[in-house]
């Protein structure tokens, strides 16, 4: 376990399974993940803030016969070996008409639908930045659930978006490979900068 941050709320194991101990995952044990699991995670997750509470997150789990096949080669090569084994595989999809769900999210602002409607240049970028909040909770509830995350952006969007969302709104932004961790593929643990280089004030 590492070193725990003995101001905060969450309990030191909490952090280890959240943040300080998790890893990326590049290889996964044959230990399969259930629905529920999945379920649940979804379940946690969602309740992460967006702007307007629009929600734009989009999860497709390529699951179907001979799907799998299908998304290899639209991904760089230094992925494919390891989505080829990765119990779930998810595409994390940004919505650009998440405008359409306002009357039942934000029912108490009754134009922001119409605001929205035709301009799909700002529903392009507002669905990108929040959907990409909500990718940051969702690897996080995968790590909640007791599973790894293995994020990735190196494949060939519009590729993608071709082969499995053709005639919707969803662009896809990040792919996930999910499991339990196998250690052996786990890299060494990188550099993060420090606090005086990130933070400052104004």
């Amino acid at each position: 376990m590492s070193a725990s941050l003995d101001t905060l709320a969450l309990s030191p194991e909490a952090q280890d399974l959240l943040f300080t101990g998790a890893r990326t995952a590049n290889a996964f044990t044959d230990e399969p993940v259930t629905d529920e699991q999945l379920r649940q995670v979804y379940e946690l997750v969602k309740w992460g803030p967006t702007s307007m509470n629009n929600q734009p997150l989009r999860i497709v789990y390529v699951r179907g016969e001979g799907s799998r096949e299908r998304l290899l080669p639209h991904l760089g090569e230094g992925n494919r070996a390891k989505t080829a084994s990765a119990p779930v595989v998810a595409i994390l999809a940004a919505d650009t008409s998440f405008h359409e769900h306002f009357p039942r999210t934000f029912p108490h602002f009754e134009g922001a639908r119409d605001l929205f409607a035709d301009k799909l240049d700002v529903r392009d970028s507002v669905a990108r930045l929040n959907a990409g909040l909500q990718i940051g909770y969702f690897i996080l509830g995968v790590r909640a659930a007791g599973l790894a995350a293995g994020p990735m952006s190196g494949f060939d969007a519009e590729g993608v978006r071709q082969e499995f969302l053709a005639d919707t709104t969803l662009q896809p932004l990040v792919i996930v490979n999910i499991g339990h961790p196998d250690h052996s593929g786990t890299f060494g643990r990188l550099l993060r900068l420090e606090h005086d280089e990130v933070v400052s004030e104004v």
